[in-house]
């Protein structure tokens, strides 16, 4: 089989509907990241689910990382290799209504999951996650498809901003509503799975209706199984060719194992370190949202001007200033009040240091994924996101087991400082990535290999 190429044509920029429906999986997906692994239900597995076995929570800690490190594993052994059939098939809205299914199934049976059944909660866990997880992926693979490179900023930024504010609403409803995760409230809180799986289903319809499948299929020839492994091998191979998109996943797998941290720990730290009440826990979780949509937003209008790269740099120094203000909050309360006669509590000084984890989170991931974007060759879309996903997903399992094993040694405020080391030497493996050089190589393997059309 011999093939014919030209060059491929500039990208345009996709219609608003396409985009605003590209945009509603963030937003409807939020409802899972934020009330199941953020918010409420890791507070709920690992104060009511497991509970404090006279060992300070270590060990529903320790549970709750190893559940969502076998999640994030599974997706770094299968990532890839689905990125690979997904654009020989030219099938990756199928992969992500599957993922979609998938998720909102093994959402909706967290109800099931009551005070002792911590098997069923580990189980549900690792599957729903794994699902949720993989469609991050895939909805990621359709953003070169969506803009030219000087548009992927704003249109990522856009997304995670949208998903922010779907968050916003999905754990706002559900606070008022169903109220605090204590073993008192349990009937009312365990509903918390059902609405996070009914808000996913409705809201992520728009996806599936205005979205547009691009790219023309393959005919299959072989087992998807011997294609998937053959094109990722290839481009394992080629991955030389794509030296900067290689070292910024590198950058990345220490950068985001500080972020899934957070996001697995933060409401946990803010219950048993920081020994917050409910009014203060809901308010954090307002100022988080709505600082990391203005950081996802502002910083994508941003990346475009000064550059995705630098400005990715810069969100890991918010990080790193962050973290040393989550493990300083309980010192800095009393250092302050000693000092200046006032009366304050870690809790209050901790929705400060909220403001400024916000404007990290949503800015940091925003730029993580147009850079991929960038450094990507449309027709190798899915297959390079994979490789985001694995990169994520490998930095979970990395960095929520290392927090899970030190927190169970120095315990939990400690082991936080781990996020600024990581975040520190992402910082030091970014400043040799050059962004022009990384979208010239796209670029060139388009030109090459833009309309391979086979023959014979």
């Amino acid at each position: 089989m011999s093939t014919v190429t030209s060059a491929t044509p500039p990208r345009t920029r996709a219609s608003r509907k396409e985009i605003l429906g590209w945009a509603m999986f963030d937003f409807a997906n939020q409802a899972y990241t934020l009330l199941i692994i953020t918010v409420v239900f890791g507070e709920l597995f690992t104060t009511v689910i497991v509970g404090d076995r006279g060992d300070g929570y270590r060990l529903a800690n320790f549970l709750w990382s190893l559940a969502l490190a076998t999640s994030y594993l599974l997706v770094v052994v299968t990532g890839p290799l689905c990125g690979a059939v997904m654009d020989y098939q030219a099938s990756k809205k199928r992969f992500l209504f599957a993922s979609y299914l998938a998720t909102v199934a093994t959402t909706a049976m967290l109800y099931f999951v009551a005070p002792g059944y911590v098997v069923l909660g580990l189980l549900l866990i690792v599957v729903s996650n794994y699902a949720y997880s993989m469609g991050e992926s895939f909805i990621a693979a359709f953003l070169p498809d969506l803009g030219p490179p000087e548009d992927l900023g704003k249109i990522s930024g856009f997304g995670w901003a949208l998903g922010y504010v779907g968050g916003l609403f999905a754990a706002g409803f559900t606070l008022v509503a169903l109220g605090e995760a204590t073993a008192e409230n349990f009937e009312r809180i365990r509903w918390v799975g059902p609405f996070a799986a009914a808000f996913f289903l409705v809201t992520a319809i728009p996806t599936f209706l205005w979205v547009k499948e691009r790219g023309t299929p393959q005919p299959p020839g072989k087992p998807y199984r011997e294609i998937a492994w053959e094109r990722v091998s290839t481009t394992l191979h080629e991955l030389r060719r794509f030296r900067d998109l290689g070292i910024f996943l590198v950058s990345l797998l220490f950068s985001m194992a500080g972020v899934y941290i957070i996001i697995a720990f933060a409401f946990i730290y803010g219950a048993q370190v920081i020994g917050w009440d409910e009014s203060i826990r809901n308010l954090m979780f307002i100022i988080v949202q709505i600082t990391a949509a203005a950081g996802a937003l502002g910083f994508g209008f941003l990346q475009d001007r000064i550059g995705t790269r630098v400005t990715y740099l810069f969100t890991l120094g918010l990080w790193v200033a962050a973290i040393v203000a989550i493990w300083a909050t309980p010192e800095v309360t009393a250092f302050l009040n000693a000092r200046f006669a006032l009366d304050w509590e870690a809790q209050h000084l901790f929705l400060f240091v909220g403001c400024l984890a916000g404007l990290s989170l949503g800015s940091s991931q925003s730029a993580s994924r147009a850079l991929v974007g960038l450094f990507s060759p449309t027709r190798k879309a899915a297959e390079f996101f994979g490789f985001w996903g694995l990169a994520n997903k490998l930095a979970g399992v990395f960095g929520i087991v290392a927090l899970g094993l030190l927190q169970s040694v120095v315990g939990l405020q400690a082991s936080i400082l781990l996020c600024a080391a990581l975040f520190i030497v992402a910082i030091l493996i970014c400043l040799a990535v050059d962004q022009a050089r990384g979208q010239r190589a796209a670029a060139e393997w388009e030109a090459r290999n833009g309309r391979a059309a086979p023959e014979g």
